[in-house]
């Protein structure tokens, strides 16, 4: 028998209880933690805003339906709008191809910004705003040359990673 009282829970609230080695924010705190900025921010449609390390997308999705309500008197059309604010205002950095994908899902309502289905009409390619590249350490006297991440403790071997890659070779 279905529950009659309807409730339709946020998957991100869900997510944010999950207990795995990623921590997702709740939309509640977020909402928190965007309410600390200046209200006039939201009917600029010049600010831009950057969530360096996405993992459920929440942060941009919050901001958006921000934007959305505060951007309707200087672009009335919805779809104009949305637009705009998801190529012009919305960036993010996903930290994983597993959050890129669950980040453009949230944001776009689909895996791909420039999907069948993603609210947004202007992206000519998958990632949209929410980007991830795969990078891989360059190694230089037991340091990467790039981020400086130590070779000794990056090198943990295949059997401690969370998903082991079997074709991973030891590195010398």
């Amino acid at each position: 028998m279905l529950n009659s009282n309807n409730h339709n829970p946020d998957v991100l609230n869900c997510l944010a209880n999950l207990s795995n080695d990623e921590v997702f924010t709740p939309p509640q705190m977020v909402n928190q933690i965007l309410d600390l900025l200046p209200k006039e921010i939201w009917s600029d449609k010049n600010v831009k805003f950057l969530d360096p390390v996405c993992k459920s997308g929440v942060f941009l999705r919050e901001i958006a339906k921000r934007l959305d309500t505060g951007l309707e008197k200087t672009i009335p059309d919805k779809q104009a709008r949305i637009n705009h604010i998801f190529k012009n205002q919305l960036f993010g950095i996903a930290i994983t191809e597993l959050t890129s994908l669950l980040s453009r899902r949230s944001v776009y309502c689909s895996k791909t910004a420039n999907g069948k289905y993603s609210v947004c009409e202007v992206f000519n390619d998958p990632q949209g705003n929410i980007r991830y590249d795969q990078v891989n350490h360059s190694w230089e006297n037991g340091k990467c040359f790039f981020c400086g991440a130590s070779l000794q403790e990056y090198d943990r071997g295949v059997e401690l990673c969370t998903v082991p890659d079997r074709s991973r070779k030891k590195r010398g």
